[in-house]
C-alpha cells in the first residue's frame, strides 16, 4: 500500500514537484516535498533522510535541469540503498541517472506534465487500493471528499477527451475534473 511518497527534484523543478504533490494529495497520497518540510530544528540532510525513510516510494523527477543534480543523485542513492520503490519521471531529452538505468521511466514534457501525472496516478492505483478523492470546489472553495472515480470511467473520459463530472456537496455546483490529475476546472 502506497500512502506516502517522497518527490526528489532539483531546485529549478520545485513548481513541477508541487504540481505532482497536489495531484497525489487529491487521491489521498501524502508527499514529502522539500518546500513543505521547513522544520527549523532539523538539518536539510535530516529532513531528506526522514522523508525518504518514511515513504513507501520515491518519485524521481528527472528534468534536463535536474539530471545532473547532486542532491537528486544522493536522494536516489539513499532510496536505492534502502530498497525503496523508485518511479522515475523523465523529461524528454534528459538522461536517467546510473542507478535508474534499469527502470522504465514515465516520460514527460513540462508543457504536458498532466499526462505523466495521469500515468503516475494509474500506477499508484494498480499498486494500492485508493478509495478517496479530495476536491476543492472552484465555486465555494470548500474541500470535499468523495469516492475515487473508477479507473474504467477515467479511461473512458481520456479516450473521449472529456472531463469527469461531479457536484459540490456544499454549494451544489457542477464540477468538471481533469481525468488525468483530478484537478477541478473553472467553469466560465
Amino acid at each position: 500500500m502506497i500512502s506516502r511518497v517522497y518527490i526528489s527534484h532539483c531546485e529549478n523543478d520545485e513548481n513541477l514537484a508541487i504540481e505532482i504533490s497536489d495531484s497525489l494529495y487529491r487521491i489521498g497520497i501524502e508527499c514529502f516535498v522539500m518546500m513543505y518540510n521547513k522544520s527549523p530544528g532539523l538539518t536539510h540532510a535530516n529532513k531528506v533522510s526522514y522523508g525518504i525513510r518514511n515513504s513507501e516510494c520515491l518519485v524521481a523527477l528527472i528534468s534536463r535541469d535536474g539530471q545532473n543534480s547532486a542532491i537528486v543523485g544522493q536522494e536516489i542513492g539513499l532510496a536505492a540503498g534502502i530498497d525503496l520503490l523508485i518511479i522515475p519521471l523523465l523529461e524528454r531529452d534528459a538522461v536517467l541517472p546510473y542507478l535508474l538505468e534499469n527502470l522504465k521511466p514515465i516520460d514527460f514534457t513540462k508543457e504536458r506534465l498532466e499526462d505523466a501525472i495521469g500515468v503516475l496516478i494509474r500506477t499508484f492505483r494498480e499498486l494500492s487500493k485508493l478509495e478517496w478523492l479530495k476536491i476543492k470546489c472552484p465555486g465555494c472553495n470548500e474541500e470535499m471528499t468523495q469516492y475515487l472515480t473508477l479507473q474504467e470511467e477515467v479511461d473512458h473520459a481520456l479516450e473521449n477527451r472529456s472531463y469527469l463530472e461531479t457536484i459540490c456537496t456544499y454549494c451544489q455546483s457542477k464540477i468538471s475534473l481533469d481525468p488525468r490529475t483530478f484537478m477541478p476546472l473553472q467553469r466560465t
